[in-house]
């Protein structure tokens, strides 16, 4: 209903005034692009520094909502993964000795084979040693394996903690109130020391450096417009005269906002109307819900 009455005054305007070159070509209000920040968590908000008309810069740590529990699931999480890796068996020791024990009938076996050169030992005292060597390396290979398996199978059951680990540290840093954007608070909701759900908004705030004029244009202006074209933006002054400001036309709606129920006549044609949105630099004199009018250059 409110799009309609604007969109109807706006034409009654344009019909009253069509003929006098100080006519707007469209008139609507001022407004920014608003950001609702929201809580990533639950819990008590220890701490919020915010307030209404303060400005904040991107990423900056407003507040903090009580992160007790998730420290102490973490600390839990961490002594798990402590225990379990205590069960890891030592590798390099266990097969250290087998390889010195083969290292030790490698040179026994060196020792026969001269005696046996010299007819001083049998062909059984080697076959004995080559038989004792190829069982401990059996039994360096079997240990090896097993030590493996084992390593593997404490390492697969860590796997699952670590990513516990890093699904806390995740919702520990969503317990920060972190600033989304550069802009002015607007609106705060709450206040340190309350409760806070996941998703409940805490503050609204819109970068005002940047304001949009929000106006109507009817149908057979629409040819005339187009995004990106500069265009004057004019607001009122106190002593009655009219400031102009440039504006870029950022956004042309496709569809009309007002149309009659029966179009039949050229006339009734034109009177449907478009929202468009001109993008304006604020040098701080333009508010929020502020009326302004727009001119298309010649």
């Amino acid at each position: 209903m409110k799009t309609s009455f604007a969109a109807v005054f706006s034409l009654a305007f344009f019909a009253a005034c069509s003929s006098g070159d100080d006519i707007a070509d469209a008139y609507g209000n001022f407004e920014s692009t608003e950001v609702i920040v929201s809580a990533e968590a639950t819990g008590r908000l220890l701490r919020f520094e915010v307030e209404e008309g303060q400005v904040l810069t991107e990423n900056a740590i407003v507040g903090g909502i009580d992160s007790t529990q998730l420290h102490l699931r973490k600390a839990q999480l961490g002594a798990n993964i402590k225990a379990v890796k205590s069960r890891v068996p030592e590798v390099n020791p266990q097969l250290a000795v087998i390889r010195q024990q083969i290292a030790t009938q490698q040179k026994e076996k060196a020792r026969i084979e001269n005696l046996l050169k010299a007819n001083a030992a049998t062909p059984k005292q080697l076959d004995d040693i080559n038989g004792a060597i190829a069982l401990l390396e059996k039994q360096y290979a079997s240990t090896a394996s097993s030590l493996k398996t084992q390593v593997s199978g404490l390492s697969t059951e860590t796997q699952p903690l670590e990513f516990q680990v890093a699904q806390v540290k995740d919702q520990l840093a969503q317990t920060r109130v972190v600033n989304p954007v550069n802009g002015t608070v607007l609106v705060k909701y709450v206040e340190a020391g309350e409760v806070v759900n996941y998703g409940k908004p805490l503050y609204k705030l819109a970068d005002l450096r940047t304001m949009y004029l929000r106006a109507y244009i009817d149908g057979n202006q629409l040819s005339a417009v187009k995004t990106g074209q500069q265009v004057q933006v004019g607001i009122d002054q106190p002593d009655g005269t009219i400031r102009q400001m440039k504006g870029i036309v950022s956004w042309i709606s496709p569809e009309a906002e007002f149309t009659p129920k029966t179009v039949q006549t050229r006339d009734e044609r034109v009177r449907q109307v478009y929202a468009l949105k001109v993008r304006v630099e604020n040098d701080g004199s333009l508010k929020i819900g502020m009326p302004g009018e727009m001119r298309i250059e010649k």
